[in-house]
């Protein structure tokens, strides 16, 4: 409301508040500031090669090794925005710790993609395989996260039983 003052007692809370969403989700930030830079460096690479051949934008076709690094790129990039939000699904309804992980292990996997696919487009399967597991490992932390958050509040015996293992995976 206009002409109210906030009440400097409330703000060692708020910042309190504050600090321990920061520590809560510390390691999902540095993940995600890395998967960005991981994007970042795969559009350099693309930028460089076409300084390198001499192709302009738009255009996607020209050299061969232009046009692999260029698929690479977006081979790689077109899952980035399913990644990040299954890791910081997983990571608010599973598990942090588990998700970071998944999350680094994704990354890597790109990398060595990018990495392979940009050199030679055949026999790179073995990181693109890699990547699509983990990202259906985290659905299903995200699947199983969101379970035990709607289905625990219930008060059937039976569902009790059903969810317990989701609960104690949460918990850890």
């Amino acid at each position: 409301m206009a002409g109210e003052q906030l009440d400097p007692s409330h703000l060692p809370g708020v910042w309190a508040t504050i600090s321990n969403m920061r520590h809560q989700m510390d390691l999902l930030a540095t993940v995600t500031v890395s998967g960005v830079l991981e994007e970042a460096y795969f559009a350099l690479q693309v930028i460089h090669a076409r300084w390198q051949y001499r192709i302009s934008p738009p255009r996607t076709t020209g050299h061969p090794e232009f046009e692999q690094i260029f698929k690479a790129r977006v081979n790689c990039s077109e899952y980035f925005p399913i990644f990040i939000l299954l890791l910081w699904v997983a990571a608010v309804f599973f598990h942090q710790a588990v998700a970071v992980v998944c999350g680094l292990l994704y990354l890597y996997t790109c990398f060595r993609y990018f990495l392979g696919y940009a050199a030679a487009a055949q026999g790179q399967l073995g990181p693109l395989y890699a990547s699509a597991w983990v990202l259906w490992m985290l659905l299903g932390l995200v699947v199983a996260g969101l379970l035990a958050h709607f289905l625990l509040p219930c008060c059937s015996p039976w569902m009790a039983v059903l969810v317990q293992p989701l609960q104690h995976l949460s918990a850890w």
